[in-house]
């Protein structure tokens, strides 16, 4: 039986990813340090990680309902392609050796916390570069053609979410903002849906070819943590700072980096 101050800190975790995946993504990178930190294998982590987020994604997406449904369009052309993303990347992490996700993890992890760090300068050039364009009206994003080189980037996206979940929407916010007629708030809302859709599916291989190494407690703990967080990030998220939830992102990702190198050495 975990420890009460165990399950708090996974609970405050899980509350914090789902704010923090509505806000500005990397949710996971929150919750898996501390899950790797109290002792959890790290495949399990990821695992029992993206099916308690589940929930988080499901209420921020309801909290972005009205901007997803002015890219109801584009949301349908895109959610096959992360859905056959994260069934493909899933795969790979329960079919792979463990081994394999001990040398890789520390790599993705790094890449997400430069990810996480650089944000800020990505969300500006967007923003620039949607500026540029005179503003989008949010009928005509909808009706613009998806080029071809976003489906493939959101596909890959998805195979490394389904593989490791974390900043995922870091990486789709950065690809809207060049590929995507849309505004911020609009992209936002297909990166919410999309991540969810990506870890939806994770979720579902898992408990059908993996389900042992699902920590049901943990996924109830992120779970209803994530669920509340989701809601406050869809309608509060806006007021909070980005720049110290990033600050507390990247100080509990070296965590998990460092006891991943330790363990590795």
């Amino acid at each position: 039986m975990v420890e009460f101050w165990r399950e708090a800190l996974i609970f405050i975790g899980g509350l914090w990813a789902g704010t923090i995946n509505t806000v500005v993504g990397s949710g996971s990178l929150v919750t898996f340090p501390i899950l790797v930190a109290l002792g959890t294998a790290p495949v399990n982590a990821v695992v029992s990680n993206a099916m308690g987020l589940v929930a988080g994604g499901f209420s921020g997406a309801w909290g972005y309902r009205k901007e997803a449904a002015s890219v109801k369009r584009t949301l349908l052309k895109l959610v096959p392609v992360s859905l056959i993303g994260g069934l493909i990347g899933s795969l790979l992490l329960l079919n792979l050796p463990e081994s394999v996700f001990g040398v890789v993890a520390p790599v993705l992890l790094v890449c997400a916390l430069i990810l996480v760090i650089f944000q800020p300068r990505l969300a500006k050039w967007a923003k620039t570069r949607q500026a540029a364009r005179g503003g989008t009206d949010p009928d005509e994003a909808d009706r613009t053609k998806v080029p071809t080189i976003l489906y493939v980037l959101v596909f890959v996206i998805g195979i490394y979410g389904g593989y490791f979940t974390a900043a995922q929407g870091v990486l789709l916010m950065a690809v809207f903002g060049v590929f995507l007629q849309a505004s911020l708030q609009q992209s936002n809302a297909i990166k919410v849906i999309l991540s969810l859709i990506v870890n939806l599916m994770a979720a579902v291989m898992y408990l059908i070819i993996a389900p042992e190494r699902i920590n049901w407690l943990i996924v109830l703990l992120i779970a209803v943590g994530s669920l509340i967080g989701g809601f406050i990030g869809a309608k509060i998220g806006r007021k909070l700072s980005p720049g110290w939830l990033r600050g507390i992102i990247v100080v509990l990702g070296v965590i998990a980096l460092v006891n991943m190198l330790l363990k590795l050495v």
